[in-house]
């Protein structure tokens, strides 16, 4: 029995011998398989959803623009103000001091002004006896020859001469009084102009939104030479707000401005219609994005500046358009956008020029051919001219390939 038992497995063992030496090894396929997608024309039509902040159409620290101590401050923080309405009043003797000199100045000039115009009358007075003399004695001279003796005449002229002299210097004072006296009205009016610096306005209508002085306290001249100058208060306009949009590169050759926007303000839960009202027309080398504005009428003040917005740009719609799945391309939003077409069983790196990007396709503008397949997907590991087997990815119909 045991020698039987040992008889057996040494047939079973050299029959399973056999056939492991009969079995035909099946060759691995080496050839990569890769998703692709056709490039179609499509109608394509996106929004874009950027959140922004925001900001007071104007905020300003409004300045003094002369040196002096707070009178009166007539606004605190949170009171609402209109263009022109006083703010504050300082209290600057130096500037009340000089508008007495000016005005002093003034009156001197005036009385300098009339006292030359007496002296002009009285030298023109005497111009014209002198002359009027002068005249009757040559007129006889030469009428009557040796009538008047020729010394006579030559007083008579010499008198004329004299009196013309003074005649002139008298026009010339009053000239100079007249001239003193622009020049003192001139310096009155910069003391006066000075002197209504001391009220300080409001430049526009809006709302105070931070107090830095209070009564007592000294301003500094708000000029550049001084950086260190003190504000009084700081105002900003918030009946209409500002938005400012970081639109990203590859979305700027789609906006225009009266443009029709969404903003959804989330903490308020509600959306308000707007219009792109200014962008910057360049891009931004650090961030790729181009600063863009929405102007939002704040008439009931519900909008607060610092809180943030949801907006929606929508963009007009493409008809009829090359477009292929976004992650077909590489680079997208850069100098350099790629895509691998597969042709008669090879892989061909080709550039390509995009245009509008919606959620899942982008538009082609150049590069590739309708009909033709791309690759989708991840692209690493891939080589231009590597032999592949094509795929449809999950959301392209099943079709042969090639």
């Amino acid at each position: 029995m045991r020698y039987r038992y040992v008889g057996r497995l040494g047939i079973v063992g050299g029959m399973l011998l056999a056939g492991c030496h009969e079995a035909t090894p099946v060759a691995a396929n080496t050839t990569p398989t890769v998703p692709v997608a056709q490039v179609t024309r499509q109608s394509l039509s996106d929004e874009l959803t950027l959140t922004g902040e925001f900001t007071p159409f104007q905020d300003v620290d409004v300045m003094a623009k002369v040196a002096g101590y707070v009178k009166t401050l007539r606004v605190d923080i949170g009171d609402h103000v209109k263009q022109g309405d006083l703010l504050a009043t300082l209290e600057v003797p130096e500037l009340q001091d000089e508008m007495g000199k000016a005005a002093a100045e003034m009156q001197a000039t005036q009385a300098d002004i009339t006292t030359a115009e007496g002296s002009v009358r009285r030298a023109q007075a005497a111009y014209d006896i002198a002359k009027l003399s002068f005249t009757r004695i040559q007129n006889v001279s030469k009428k009557e020859p040796g009538l008047v003796p020729r010394q006579e005449v030559d007083v008579a002229e010499s008198h004329q001469l004299e009196a013309e002299a003074q005649l002139a210097s008298a026009q010339s004072a009053l000239q100079a009084a007249k001239q003193h006296g622009v020049q003192a009205d001139s310096e009155r009016m910069r003391a006066g102009a000075m002197l209504q610096y001391a009220s300080i306005k409001a430049p526009f209508s809006g709302v105070i939104t931070k107090r830095y002085a209070s009564t007592g306290s000294m301003i500094q001249a708000g000029t550049a030479s001084q950086s260190q100058a003190m504000p009084v208060v700081r105002l900003a306009q918030n009946n209409v707000l500002r938005l400012m949009l970081p639109v990203p590169v590859s979305a700027v050759a789609e906006v225009r401005v009266g443009q029709a926007v969404d903003v959804n303000v989330v903490t308020l839960g509600k959306t308000i219609r707007g219009k792109v009202t200014r962008f910057a027309d360049s891009v931004e080398t650090a961030t790729r994005t181009m600063e863009t504005e929405v102007d939002v009428p704040n008439t009931d003040g519900t909008l607060v500046s610092g809180m943030y917005a949801e907006v929606h740009l929508h963009f007009a719609p493409r008809s009829n358009v090359l477009s292929v799945p976004l992650d077909a391309v590489e680079g997208l939003g850069t100098s350099l956008q790629q895509a691998y077409v597969f042709r008669v069983g090879v892989l061909h790196l080709v550039q390509v020029k995009t245009g509008l990007q919606t959620a899942a396709r982008v538009e082609i503008l150049s590069g590739l051919e309708d009909g033709e397949k791309v690759v989708v997907g991840r692209h690493t590991g891939l080589s231009d001219g590597e032999k592949v087997q094509a795929q449809p990815a999950s959301y392209e119909p099943t079709e042969s390939h090639s």
